[in-house]
């Protein structure tokens, strides 16, 4: 493995490795032993150093904490029968977290310095990747501002960090999801299409109330109109209508351009799948609900890969789904990217990079 990127390296002295149940993973509870990080400063990156993954220090004036410049990345990496590593897509993350980067007002990050650090911190922690499908590595790489100062401006200062989690299945179940027509998620000129750390905080009390109304996740529509539907919760969404796939588009900027997704939209190309890249609206998401030519809805995403969905709830009344047949799309596509992600199958996209 061939780094260019000098990386100073400090082993954790008692590694937690020992107090982990991998056959009862719960998603995001398990940290494993090491992080690495990057400091910005004068505008170049350094400080490149992997360390014991543990508490760090920051000023109570620190930007991110009053401002939000905050943006993330979710990855995975399995491993294979041979023992190898394998991480799905990382050049389409590293490209992506320099995209909400642009938009946040933060520096860009070279790739190489992504890729070079995340293959040297999978080296050193490579045993805390699990074996076996349905298990994974989680990865989280994050760059948040450092400035200890007050005042609305960009920050001069950031910090890029990644640690992992083990990690089990996110959904184990099909979920149910209920359409939001009174809160917005995002709007046309936003940062919709940015993973920041504020568009999740904003979703956090419409997706709770659904919760409590015993709805898995929400189905986002346009801020302007709620007549559109745009993504879910954690993940794109798609449904299966007479026979094509109906996913909405990406270029607006209100929709997070999901890597799962593209891969998806990827395969269905390589099959012959009918797709259309559009806005599906809720009258005719309700009409295919009624009339029964919707076959499939699901979520694709880095967490759940696939979550089928088994319920929609949309203008005060329940729909349910039929079970997913063995055939089903969303049933196929994801044996194939497990395939992949596992090394089982052949990689065609080269979306695999091996540790």
């Amino acid at each position: 493995m061939q780094n260019s990127t000098p990386i100073s390296l400090t082993k954790i002295a008692n590694s937690k490795l020992p107090e982990i149940d991998f056959s009862s993973l719960v998603f995001g509870k398990s940290i494993s032993d090491h992080m690495f990080v990057a400091d910005y400063k004068n505008g170049s990156w350094g400080d490149f150093r992997i360390v014991p993954y543990g508490p760090m220090e920051i000023y109570p004036g620190n930007a991110t904490l009053h401002y939000g410049q905050a943006i993330f990345e979710g990855m995975k990496a399995y491993k294979n029968e041979k023992g190898e590593v394998l991480v799905f897509r990382a050049e389409a993350n590293a490209k992506r977290l320099n995209e909400s980067a642009a938009r946040m007002c933060m520096p860009q990050l070279p790739e190489s310095i992504f890729l070079d650090a995340l293959k040297q911190l999978l080296a050193v922690d490579r045993d805390w990747v699990p074996q076996g499908k349905g298990s994974s590595l989680y990865i989280r790489p994050f760059m948040f501002a450092m400035d200890n100062y007050l005042g609305v401006k960009p920050s001069d200062t950031y910090r890029f960090m990644i640690f992992t989690s083990p990690v089990g299945a996110y959904y184990s179940k099909p979920v149910s999801v209920k359409v939001e027509t009174t809160y917005t998620r995002a709007c046309e000129g936003g940062t919709g299409e940015a993973k920041a750390a504020g568009n999740y905080a904003a979703s956090l009390y419409p997706a709770l109330k659904a919760q409590k109304e015993g709805y898995d996740q929400l189905l986002w529509t346009d801020g302007k109109t709620h007549s559109q539907i745009e993504e879910s919760g954690t993940m794109n969404v798609v449904f299966k209508i007479n026979g094509t796939l109906i996913t909405a588009p990406t270029h607006g900027g209100t929709i997070l351009k999901g890597i799962t997704r593209s891969s998806v939209l990827q395969l269905a190309k390589d099959w012959g799948q009918a797709v259309e890249e559009r806005f599906l609206t809720v009258s005719e998401l309700e009409d295919a609900l009624k009339n029964e030519s919707l076959e499939e809805a699901f979520g694709v995403g880095t967490a759940a890969t696939i979550a089928f969905i088994n319920k929609i709830h949309i203008h005060g009344k329940d729909y349910l789904l039929p079970e997913v047949a063995p055939d089903a799309f969303s049933k196929r596509v994801l044996l194939a990217l497990d395939g992949i992600k596992y090394g089982e199958l052949q990689d065609p996209h080269q979306w695999m990079l091996t540790i």
